[in-house]
């Protein structure tokens, strides 16, 4: 009790100090006051940033897995493209090699002109795809209807349009049934499919016509065409699985030799979320570091403001020793004053980054809506205060509680 009303009292008089000197310790605090505001500003607008980048990646499925083609670092001149290039057999037995995947895909993409009537378009991008995409992609068909398993293995010549595409071509609201030249064959529209609104960050402004035919009859158009595999696992929580059968599945059919490195890539959304939450915590790490310089030029301020404070109340700690105060009672009173005044400033600090956190999340085109100050980032600021407060204020309690109570009667 005795303590808590010493520590009570130390504080009051600590306060009382630095309001009779408001402006001085204003100044003092100045580096202090910066480097909290700016780190958790900053530390603030990456979690926004982070918030935002992650929902956009929802957008294109948690638990999505793209198998591709890749050249081994340092090894162009060892494999050509025919090496390298995923094949129809490699993706057929892939499902069946792979439990944890519930279904995938080949994609092949070449562009073509597509024409109907007089309306013509160059350099339409057309897209072989088997019926699982629409499940995969979630795109689903606003009219007529999805590929099936016939149009496959029929290798019919019929295609599916997006919204867009039947603006560009002025085809009917219903084109089900139209005919349409693409690449110079003819094509039967079965079904318009519904463009995905992707995140502007994966090109999603972009959209534009496109046309979908099965991946067999892309492949009479396109006799080796260059694929890559979009799957879905049974879970999010399973990519990793994915990602090992995958890649035991196509080491074996490649006959690749223990050492020698992949010839593909097997990526999922995660490894991209992995990578930006590598990249935020950088960020982070060197906002802490920006914020430990300022404290440390605002702790040699705090070191010099105490020692000035010492130097001006000599007279006043010799008086009070002549009374009977303890050196730990000296030294505790200059301490909580060196720490009181660095909180001080933190708090200022605090309310000047939360004063920026508002002004990020209302300014348009940042995408920072989700900016907020974190909970650890308050306490990391106010412990780090708390501890700039104690190391700098240490010499000057130190030289306070060693004073001759006689001497310091006598300074002038």
């Amino acid at each position: 009790m005795f303590i808590f009303r010493l520590l009570f009292q130390t504080v009051l008089i600590a306060l009382a100090q630095i309001w009779a000197n408001k402006v001085r310790a204003l100044l003092t605090t100045l580096g202090i006051v910066i480097g909290v505001a700016a780190v958790v500003s900053i530390i603030a607008a990456t979690k926004g940033m982070e918030k935002f980048v992650l929902d956009q990646f929802a957008t294109i499925g948690a638990n999505k897995v793209w198998i591709f083609p890749r050249m081994p670092d340092g090894r162009r001149d060892r494999y050509s493209w025919r090496q390298l290039r995923i094949s129809t057999r490699q993706v057929d037995g892939m499902l069946a090699a792979a439990p944890s995947l519930a279904r995938l895909t080949p994609i092949m993409n070449f562009t073509g002109t597509v024409q109907y009537g007089d309306r013509v378009r160059d350099l339409v991008t057309v897209t072989g795809i088997r019926p699982d995409w629409h499940k995969i992609e979630d795109r689903s068909v606003t009219v007529g209807r999805p590929f099936t398993q016939t149009d496959e293995d029929g290798k019919l010549q019929v295609c599916l349009i997006n919204d867009k595409g039947v603006a560009e071509l002025n085809l009917n609201s219903d084109p089900t049934s139209t005919v349409i030249l693409v690449a110079g064959r003819r094509f039967k529209i079965v079904g318009v499919v519904e463009t995905k609104a992707v995140s502007p960050m994966f090109g999603g402004n972009e959209s534009q016509t496109e046309i979908y035919i099965p991946f067999a009859t892309g492949e009479m158009m396109r006799p080796e065409p260059r694929m890559y595999v979009v799957a879905q696992s049974r879970g999010p929580e399973l990519t990793e699985d994915v990602k090992a059968e995958v890649t035991t599945y196509m080491r074996r059919v490649r006959q690749i030799q223990p050492g020698d490195p992949n010839t593909f890539g097997v990526e999922a959304i995660d490894s991209a979320i992995e990578q930006f939450k590598k990249v935020a915590t950088f960020l982070q790490v060197f906002a802490a570091g920006i914020v430990a310089i300022s404290l440390v030029v605002g702790g040699i301020g705090i070191m010099n403001i105490m020692l000035v404070s010492v130097s001006e109340r000599t007279r006043e700690i010799g008086l009070r020793k002549a009374v009977g105060a303890k050196p730990s009672v000296i030294l505790t009173q200059f301490l909580v004053e060196a720490i009181t005044l660095c909180l001080m400033g933190g708090a200022i600090g605090l309310a000047i980054g939360q004063g920026l956190v508002f002004l990020l999340r209302s300014l348009p085109g940042l995408s920072l809506g989700g900016a907020i100050i974190p909970g650890w980032a308050i306490t990391l600021s106010v412990g780090f205060c708390a501890a700039t407060g104690l190391v700098f204020g240490m010499f000057p309690a130190i030289k306070a509680a060693r004073l001759d109570p006689i001497e310091a009667l006598r300074h002038e």
